[in-house]
């Protein structure tokens, strides 16, 4: 039985911990926080309840496993969780709408066609054919196995683009997901469709490689789930399953460097100078805290100006988020989620990503975002019928430098344009809000430890390997790395499978292959 240091209760750092424990490790877990589950957190107030992260989960087979591999109750049986259904309805600039079913590519195609006109349905139905033949292509190396010991082989986009022919000018291919928008789908409305997906992740989809095509694919293929009482109950879970297989977590204890001895890892010293001795350590943080763990040399890499394989690390958002108490009892009819788009999708990204917003204190005159407006129809999370919580989140500019959300009247400013952009899938809602809170990436870096709170992103084939999330292991012998910033990447699910990724390389070393 091997002693086991892992740093960080986040979703990745306790699939790790229940993975090992039931292997028949010693686990002991080191959370700087109050409590477990890293982003996906929860606010409470006057009855109301938000959840501060993910609001639905995707690719529920990935949590589903960890139960069935670490207990005999399954997860259906400690949450219950469905498909939400329509998954989302689009609201574009031009007035169009459409609601998209769950887990129905043909029903997709059918309500595009509905709703967006004649061909253009069929159109994004063999758009998925091709995303379909990018995650087939890369199912396997991007969540199901450790990266690869060369990883530019993954350099190398998965995704059949089209050969767009032109006159008098050589045939061009797709290599970014906005040129797949503008050159394979054509319409600004499938377009603004498409690129959300990205945006949603908090990617730019003007440098995302042209196989980010499988985030909707994953979405309308394998379902858009929401677990009552709030994502955060699946955390909750996942933190009991633990405690089931003994694993040990202590609160409010910072790591703050990892114990050498012999060129391994051996154990971390905690901020109040207490040091715990390991045969392996797994660090579930953001790159700038490994670094510090590291006495200031960055980990495998994790440098925060460089890709996993080299060249320049991609630009990655934040978000913002607008927790809204609201009078009033939801109306029939109401989706689960909507998606606003922006009317100026070139202006938004360039807000996000270029750092050209509006000024420190301006009055929030800026043009809206494209807001994710969740409305979970969950007696858990209000205090009667008569009210309703409702969460709004955009993508927007990480705090640092030259975005200081500290700034006065910042925040509210975009917390202005966000509510007024969710009016349109949310009727009346301006004169419904009892109370609101906000939340920047300042807040989030708070709680994370990530650099300007930027918010991790899945792993990408493409783009010379520059969208790649570093691998598990560490040239550090005992040091694994996990999480959302580890392979295979960001977003709950992501996550949860670098946990059984970890777990394999600790329990059958180099000859694992990854995940059955």
């Amino acid at each position: 039985m091997a002693r086991i240091v892992v740093i960080g209760a986040g979703l990745g750092a306790m699939a790790t911990a229940a993975r090992l424990a039931v292997a028949g490790h010693r686990v002991t877990v080191y959370e700087r926080g109050r409590t477990y589950g890293g982003a996906t957190g929860r606010l409470e107030r006057d009855g109301f309840g938000f959840d501060t992260g993910p609001g639905l989960v995707h690719l529920p087979a990935v949590y589903r496993d960890v139960f069935v591999k670490t207990g005999k109750e399954p997860l259906e049986a400690l949450v219950d969780m469905a498909q939400v259904d329509p998954a989302v309805r689009h609201f574009f600039p031009d007035g169009t709408a459409v609601s998209l079913p769950n887990a129905s590519r043909g029903g997709v195609v059918a309500a595009l066609e509905e709703a967006l006109g004649a061909g253009l349905g069929e159109r994004w139905g063999e758009f998925m054919n091709r995303a379909r033949d990018a995650w087939d292509r890369t199912r396997r190396p991007l969540l199901e196995e450790p990266l690869r010991a060369d990883p530019r082989v993954l350099g190398r986009d998965p995704y059949p683009a089209v050969r767009v022919k032109r006159l008098l000018r050589r045939d061009r291919q797709a290599g970014t997901l906005a040129e797949v928008a503008a050159w394979e789908l054509a319409d600004p409305r499938l377009a603004a469709l498409l690129e959300s997906y990205a945006l949603s992740y908090g990617l730019d989809p003007r440098d995302a490689p042209a196989s980010a095509a499988v985030l909707p694919y994953l979405e309308q293929t394998f379902g858009s789930w929401y677990v009552a009482g709030g994502t955060r109950e699946l955390a909750r879970a996942l933190y009991e399953r633990c405690l089931a297989r003994r694993v040990e977590f202590v609160f409010g204890a910072e790591a703050v460097s990892v114990v050498e001895k012999d060129g391994r890892a051996a154990g971390v010293e905690l901020a109040d100078g207490t040091v715990t001795e390991a045969d392996s350590v797994v660090a579930a943080v953001p790159p700038e805290r490994l670094s510090a763990l590291l006495g200031g040399r960055a980990g495998p890499g994790q440098e925060p100006a460089r890709g996993a394989v080299g060249g320049p690390a991609p630009v990655v958002a934040g978000r913002v988020r607008v927790f809204l108490a609201l009078d009033g009892a939801r109306e029939a009819g109401a989706v689960h989620r909507s998606v606003v788009h922006s009317a100026r999708r070139e202006g938004e990204l360039q807000e996000v990503f270029g750092r050209s917003g509006p000024p420190p204190g301006s009055s929030g005159e800026g043009l809206a975002p494209t807001v994710w407006v969740d409305r979970p129809d969950d007696p858990a999370l209000r205090p009667d019928d008569g009210h309703e919580a409702v969460v709004l989140t955009a993508a927007a500019p990480v705090a640092g430098r030259e975005y200081d959300w500290a700034a006065p009247g910042l925040a509210e400013a975009w917390a202005d344009r966000m509510v007024a952009a969710a009016g349109r899938a949310v009727p009346g809602l301006g004169e419904r809000i009892r109370w609101r809170e906000v939340r920047t990436p300042a807040d989030t870096a708070e709680v994370t430890g990530a650099a300007g709170g930027a918010v991790p992103a899945p792993a990408l084939a493409g783009r010379e390997g520059r969208f790649l999330a570093p691998g598990n292991t560490t040239p550090l012998d005992g040091l694994y790395v996990a999480g959302g910033w580890a392979h295979p990447g960001g977003g709950a699910a992501h996550a949860g499978m670098s946990g059984a990724l970890v777990a394999g390389l600790i329990v059958e070393g180099e000859g694992f292959r990854g995940s059955q």
